[in-house]
C-alpha cells in the first residue's frame, strides 16, 4: 500500500535547520509494531503517524514515535503535524490564512492555532494539554554532573537548581553557568540510571540564561538516550514542562510572560522555541508552545 509522507523542519523557519520531523499522512492500518518499525527507518527524533479522529470535529489523531518507542506527547510533533496539516486543509489559498485545528494524542486534544506564510512554511502555537508537575527532586547534584562530565560547581546559577517537571513527558532540569559550560556537556550514559533514577527513558534538559542572542532567554540542550535519540536538535515537550521551572525559580509577577528558547546550536541545527506562561497566584495558570516549521519533502511509503 502507498502512503503519502513529508518531511518538514520544525522550530525553524528555513531548511536544514530545526528538529527533523516524518509525517506519515495515512496511518490507518499499520499495526503498532508496524509504526514503530517506520519510526526506526526514518530514524529522526520522532516521526508521526496521521490516523483519523475519535471526535469527528477534531482535524485528526497522532501516534508519535521515537526510534525506539511510542510518546503519549511531543511538542515538535505537534507543531509539525499542525503546520503541515493546515496547509494541506487550504491547499494554494494559504496567503494570509490562519486555520484552529484539534489534534488528538494520547494525552488528550490538544488544540493548536496555525499561521500559513507560504505554501511551505507555517507558525504554530498550541496550548499545553496538561499543566507542568513538579515530579521526586533529583537531589544527588555530583552524581548528575558526573553523569553529564562536568565540575560539580558547573551545575546551577542564581537561585536555580536541578529539578523535574512533567508537562506529558517528564524531564529532569539540569542548570549550568553559561554558554561554555553548556558546550562542554558530554553525557555519560553509563552513569545515568544511577544519577537520574531506574528509568531507562530518561530526557535530561540542561540549560542556561546566557544566550547566543540577546533576543533570547535561555539557551539549552536535551539528551534522551533511552528513546534513541542522543541529542535532540529541539524539544517542545521539554518547553513545556520548562514552565514548571521558570514559574518556580523565576517567580514572574501575575500575567503573560513571553520566553524564547534557543536549542540545537551544538548540533548545527539552530531552533528557537516560544513559550508563553499565564501566571495567577504565583502558579502557572496556562502556558502554550510555538515555533514555525518548513516543509522541505514529501513521498510515498510503500507499506
Amino acid at each position: 500500500m502507498s502512503r503519502s509522507y513529508a518531511v518538514l523542519d520544525v522550530f525553524a523557519d528555513r531548511p536544514l535547520a530545526g528538529n527533523p520531523l516524518a509525517v506519515v499522512l495515512d496511518g490507518s492500518g499499520l499495526s503498532s509494531d508496524q509504526m514503530q518499525a517506520i519510526a526506526g527507518e526514518f530514524n529522526l527524533s520522532e516521526t508521526v503517524f496521521v490516523l483519523p479522529p475519535q471526535n469527528p470535529v477534531h482535524r485528526a489523531a497522532l501516534r508519535i514515535f521515537t526510534p525506539d518507542t511510542e510518546l503519549p506527547f511531543a511538542g515538535h510533533p505537534t507543531v509539525g503535524a499542525a503546520v503541515l496539516l493546515g496547509l494541506d486543509a487550504v491547499g494554494e489559498d494559504y496567503k494570509e490564512r490562519d486555520v484552529m485545528l484539534m489534534l488528538e494524542e494520547e494525552i488528550g486534544a490538544v488544540r493548536c492555532g496555525v499561521y500559513l506564510r507560504s505554501e511551505s512554511v507555517g507558525h504554530a502555537t498550541f496550548d499545553l494539554p496538561r499543566h507542568p508537575q513538579a515530579r521526586t527532586e533529583l537531589m544527588d547534584s555530583d552524581l548528575i554532573a558526573a553523569a553529564l562530565d562536568l565540575a560539580p560547581h558547573e551545575v546551577g546559577f542564581e537561585n536555580h537548581v536541578i529539578s523535574s517537571f512533567d508537562a506529558g513527558l517528564p524531564f529532569a532540569f539540569v542548570p549550568v553557568l553559561d554558554l561554555d559550560t553548556i558546550g562542554q556537556v558530554q553525557p555519560r550514559t553509563q552513569f545515568f540510571a544511577e544519577a537520574f533514577g531506574s528509568d531507562q527513558q530518561a530526557c535530561v534538559y540542561v540549560y542556561t540564561r546566557e544566550t547566543v542572542s540577546s533576543e533570547h532567554h535561555f539557551h539549552a540542550r536535551m539528551f534522551a538516550p533511552g528513546l534513541g535519540v542522543m541529542e535532540d536538535p529541539a524539544t517542545g515537550s521539554a518547553a513545556a514542562a520548562f514552565a514548571g521551572v521558570v514559574a518556580r525559580f523565576d517567580q514572574p509577577p501575575a500575567g503573560s510572560h513571553r520566553y524564547v528558547i534557543e536549542q540545537g546550536y551544538k548540533m548545527g541545527r539552530p531552533s528557537l522555541i516560544g513559550l508563553e506562561l499565564d501566571i495567577d497566584g504565583g502558579a502557572v495558570h496556562a502556558a502554550r508552545i510555538s515555533g514555525d516549521a518548513v516543509v522541505v519533502a514529501r513521498g510515498t511509503l510503500s507499506v
